[in-house]
């Protein structure tokens, strides 16, 4: 807690609050009913991305509140602003989920637009869904001010004839409906009951995958991930969090000091032993990249290969995250993974203190049912598994957290589809056939744009029951929801030429997650000859906007697909400015 009158002479918000010259911006501060002591306190940005979307988002702005209330606990004067959120499971499965991608950093560009222009001297993040967790904690590497990040908790399960649902059910349900084995009846009573509550999806999905890299990253505080969101507890964590970082201001603790290359490596450990998310391997090095940290998919991969897989949550496993938060939370799996020798203790948190410091305070042990011991885990690899090949040369990603070692070799042949539109009508009317690998190409960062999500498609599939017996690759990626062996971001992507553009139907492609390949049965030189006859990439419908420009800038899916240069071509800091 600060005390007394602090120095603004080298904080950012000096430039709006110091000096006879700054009295029309004192002005404002004053029509807000900001009290002159409080105009001279450091200014904190309370970051929010509420919005009436979708319940992941819909708790934060009361969340707010309580971030705010211990900002003025610890003497510095909260300023909260929104940002956008584009919510998965509302796009997912229509031309909405181009947007999807496209809006973490939009997300990061606003927050750190927001923070420039008002010269806030430090920030409190608060995210529920998906690609808004990422966004907030990229836009505070790249200020580099103090930071504490707060996720807005998960959903409630919802329960059915005696077993938790999550959305992922309801997914699934529209495959076993199509199929003609569930009734109209029984699919409106699962849709009715599957998310009975604020917060975002309660699986091991994208969000509570970027939540526990939060912890283990270091930006949020111990155990904050874990509370779903309509829990009054989580009050707490924020009141502990707006403390928090003014106790990092006044250390001069930046994000830039807690987000290294170690802690990374902490963070893609927690993702691989909980069975997480592919996308943690897109925004891991988007994460990296604005510190200028390389930090790449390959990277995020070996850590993937060599980290036990021992937290047992949907979509492969049996939980929700508040089962995890029931069980000790990511504490008690960091705790684990350090008896295994895989955590770096050296790393600093939002605290103040080391990783090590804090898991020495961690008195629970696994409890063998949600989290088993990392000694005698489920699998000893983890539950994501990067590939390369002849039809990957910059990589792919598949998850396979929950299935048997005798089906992560895949052979088949391919089944090509432009879009993943015309996957999804060929699955509808089942016009694939067993043992084939669905290609779905044009689906990248840029070709798509917006490297949207497949899981209608993985969805259906696996509620026809098909989910083991073809696979599917694309250039696009797979949502956190996502079962069976499903291979994303394969790198490059279609509308750069990459190989996945120069499939044919019938080639026999080989998925092997056990020895990292995705190989297509064809030589160099076959593959060279379809390229000096490849047409280009395909023409989209998006020429004008947010897409188009998104379009332009995107990078490849191996560092992140990231819209800027990054950390290491900057010339200043803004909080030095």
């Amino acid at each position: 807690m600060l005390k007394g009158k602090v120095d603004k002479s080298k904080l950012p918000s000096r430039h709006v609050t110091e000096g006879p010259s700054r009295a029309p911006h004192r002005s404002y501060f004053y029509a807000m009913g900001i009290s002159e002591e409080e105009i001279h306190q450091p200014f904190v940005g309370v970051a929010t991305c509420w919005n009436e979307a979708a319940p992941c988002n819909i708790a934060l702005n009361r969340q707010a509140q309580s971030v705010k209330l211990g900002v003025k606990h610890a003497n510095g004067t909260p300023r909260e602003f929104t940002t956008i959120t584009v919510t998965d499971g509302i796009a997912m499965g229509h031309e909405g989920m181009r947007s999807s991608l496209a809006s973490r950093d939009a997300i990061a560009d606003t927050v750190e637009l927001t923070m420039r222009g008002h010269c806030y001297d430090a920030i409190v993040g608060l995210a529920g869904c998906d690609k808004s967790l990422p966004g907030m904690m990229m836009a505070m590497v790249r200020l580099n001010v103090p930071s504490v990040f707060i996720y807005g908790g998960s959903i409630l399960p919802g329960r059915l004839e005696g077993k938790d649902v999550t959305v992922q059910d309801v997914f699934e349900a529209v495959g076993q409906h199509q199929a003609g084995n569930m009734s109209d009846e029984m699919l409106a009573v699962i849709e009715r009951v599957a998310c009975p509550s604020a917060g975002a999806c309660g699986g091991q999905f994208t969000a509570n995958t970027m939540a526990c890299v939060s912890e283990a990253i270091g930006l949020a505080l111990p155990n904050s991930s874990g509370a779903p969101a309509p829990y009054e507890s989580r009050d707490q964590y924020g009141v502990a969090s707006g403390e928090a970082v003014m106790n990092l201001l006044e250390k001069n603790i930046r994000a830039r000091d807690i987000v290294t290359r170690k802690s990374l490596e902490n963070a893609a450990r927690v993702v691989a032993c909980t069975g997480g998310s592919t996308n943690a391997g897109l925004h891991l090095p988007a994460i990296a990249h604005e510190a200028g940290i390389d930090f790449d998919l390959f990277d995020v991969c070996e850590i993937f290969k060599d980290t036990p897989y021992f937290v047992d949550m949907k979509p492969g496993g049996q939980y929700v995250a508040k089962d995890l938060y029931e069980a000790g939370g990511v504490p008690v799996v960091m705790k684990e993974l350090r008896k295994a020798g895989l955590i770096h203790e050296d790393c600093i948190t939002a605290t103040g203190r080391s990783m090590g410091e804090e898991l020495d305070l961690i008195t629970r042990e696994a409890d063998g049912k949600v989290i088993y011991s990392a000694a005698t885990p489920i699998t000893p690899t983890g539950g994501v598994v990067g590939l390369k090949g002849n039809l990957a040369p910059e990589g792919a990603i598949v998850k396979v957290a929950g299935m048997a070692a005798e089906n992560q070799v895949f052979t088949g042949p391919a089944r090509v589809f432009e879009c993943e539109e015309d996957a999804f009508e060929a699955v509808k009317a089942r016009n694939y056939e067993e043992g084939e690998v669905i290609v779905i190409r044009n689906e990248g960062p840029k070709g798509g744009p917006g490297m949207r999500e497949m899981l209608a498609t993985t969805a259906a599939l696996s509620g026809q029951g098909m989910g083991k017996k073809v696979a599917l690759i694309t250039d696009g990626r797979f949502s956190g929801a996502t079962r069976g062996f499903c291979v994303g971001h394969v790198g490059p992507e279609a509308a750069v030429g990459g190989p996945i553009g120069l499939l044919q139907d019938g080639d026999m492609i080989t998925i092997d997650a056990i020895n990292g390949e995705l190989s297509v049965a064809l030589s160099d030189k076959e593959l060279e000859e379809r390229r000096a006859n490849w047409s280009g990439p395909r023409e989209t419908i998006y020429a004008t906007g947010a897409l188009w420009k998104y379009a332009q800038l995107v990078g490849n899916a191996r560092l992140g697909a990231v819209t800027h240069p990054g950390g290491k071509e900057e010339k200043h800091v803004y909080a030095d400015l």
